[in-house]
């Protein structure tokens, strides 16, 4: 009796051995990351409030609010990422049920034609064949006894990898909310600045006429004439690949909320006012990037995925212990298989090692250990590639409203330069060519400013996606 319980105790203790590293967690991946609270880049536009997901609601304009839900519901790129999680999840149940023994059931009938035998001492006797029916149930069970834990680091990685997949949905969203966005301020901006531009056109060919009417008077140069000739034609060349550009940003659209080129443009080709970013723009800090941004959750899973696969390949090492069992029931007629204690009963176990594999299995333990050193790399270039993204767009962002600051006030000399040649023209004391040259200037200010705005706006949205905004963050998202 004590023998027999000896023998349970070192069978418990085996079956609770785990091979392999254990997990520690996310390695630190830059110095001080954690103890850090503010962005370098961030300057005084930027706040460390909570931001929101859906931060394109911030830029108040109903289409793009629009535009979003639509891509985040029909995206092709979104269904993928979703299909990738479906497949993670149907490995993970899969590798739970290996865990468990697995059985079958079969059932047999065979009908036998036999000849018959002679013997050569019988010459009256039946030679004749004979037939033979046989009916057979037969249940069979099978499992491996996860002695050295290779079955719970296979559920360990099936597990990792699905929180993987469910990281990649929330890093495609992020990509598809900030392409939508800067898509629709492209477009914006060039609807705004073709406007632009053939109103210089339609003034630039006011002048052109004016001076071609001097010339013939002879109070103007033929220098003139081919001077504002060459500027008319140059503003006509620079709306063409705006035009092209427009189009293209109507097909971007499209694409991105899963329809077909063209399916948008009745919706998007009336212009609209180009969306601005609010006064201040909430950023959170950088310590917070670790589980928000959705790449780096990403390849932290993948890395706690490649860790437990080490486990995976050391316990193939290691000897094997599985059970097999069957049962049979059956006979020469139907009625045999209802006969329960006439029956056919087999427990068979096994043990199994492969210790002389002249190192196979040796090589896929470091082959493991290879791929999960890279997946730390991977890891930590991953958090060091977002911090650079997030202080690179708050540096453009910081920037360029010193430079939309400036262009305004350029815009704003350009206006008042245009009214005193308009006074000036009323008043008599100057011609009308000098009005028009006034008023293409203030255009040519007003180009530049929206461009800036356009860029702006395009610098918020790279924010957004630096930060990993344009998700729902779920309750739970401590990393392990």
């Amino acid at each position: 009796m004590r023998s027999n319980f000896t023998s349970i105790a070192a069978f418990a203790l085996l079956v609770g051995c785990t091979v392999g590293p254990n997990y520690p967690g996310p390695p630190h991946a830059v110095a001080n990351f954690e103890k850090t609270h503010a962005f370098v880049r961030a300057g005084d536009a930027s706040i460390s409030g909570a931001p929101v997901s859906h931060w394109w609601e911030s830029l108040g304009d109903e289409t793009l609010n629009a535009l979003e839900s639509r891509a985040l519901a029909a995206n092709p790129d979104l269904a993928a990422a979703e299909a990738r999680l479906r497949q993670a999840r149907a490995e993970l149940r899969q590798q739970k049920a290996n865990e468990l023994p697995s059985g079958s059931a079969s059932a047999l009938y065979a009908h036998a034609h036999l000849p018959g035998v002679n013997l050569g001492n019988d010459e009256g006797g039946d030679n004749g064949s004979s037939d033979l029916d046989l009916y057979n149930l037969g249940f069979d069970a099978s499992w491996e006894v996860d002695l050295f834990g290779g079955q719970r680091r296979a559920i360990q990685a099936a597990r990792a990898t699905a929180e993987a997949a469910t990281a990649g949905i929330a890093d495609t969203q992020v990509s598809i909310s900030a392409e939508v966005a800067s898509a629709y301020v492209n477009l914006r901006d060039r609807q705004r600045r073709i406007a632009l531009s053939e109103r210089s056109v339609a003034m630039q060919e006011q002048m052109l006429a004016l001076t071609r009417q001097r010339f013939d008077r002879g109070t103007a140069s033929r220098l003139d004439v081919t001077r504002l000739q060459n500027q008319l034609e140059s503003t006509r060349a620079d709306v063409t690949p705006l035009r092209a550009e427009l189009e293209a940003y109507l097909d971007e659209i499209a694409t991105l909320t899963g329809d077909e080129p063209g399916t948008l443009d009745e919706l998007l080709t009336p212009a609209r006012p180009l969306p601005l970013p609010p006064a201040q723009v909430a950023i959170g800090d950088p310590a917070a990037l670790l589980q928000r941004r959705p790449d780096i959750r990403q390849a932290e899973r993948t890395l706690a995925a490649d860790t437990a696969k080490i486990g995976q390949a050391e316990a193939a090492r290691f000897p094997k212990l599985s059970f097999m069992g069957i049962i049979g029931l059956g006979g020469t007629s139907p009625s045999d298989l209802t006969k329960l204690d006439d029956f056919t009963a087999l427990v068979a176990p096994q043990i199994s090692w492969s210790f002389l594999d002249f190192g196979r299995n040796k090589a896929k333990v470091v082959q493991a250990e290879g791929v999960r050193d890279e997946a730390e790399a991977k890891y930590r270039s991953t958090v060091l590639a977002a911090l650079r993204d997030a202080e690179d767009s708050l540096a453009r962002f910081r920037y360029r409203r010193m430079t939309v600051a400036t262009l305004a006030r350029a815009k704003a000399e350009a206006d008042e330069a245009e009214q005193l040649s308009e006074m000036r023209y009323k008043a008599g004391t100057t011609t009308l060519i000098d009005l028009l040259d006034a008023r293409r200037q203030q255009i040519q200010a007003e180009q530049a400013l929206s461009q800036a705005k356009a860029g702006l706006t395009g610098d918020f949205v790279a924010i957004q996606k630096a930060l990993g905004f344009g998700w729902d963050l779920p309750k739970t998202t401590a990393l392990r």
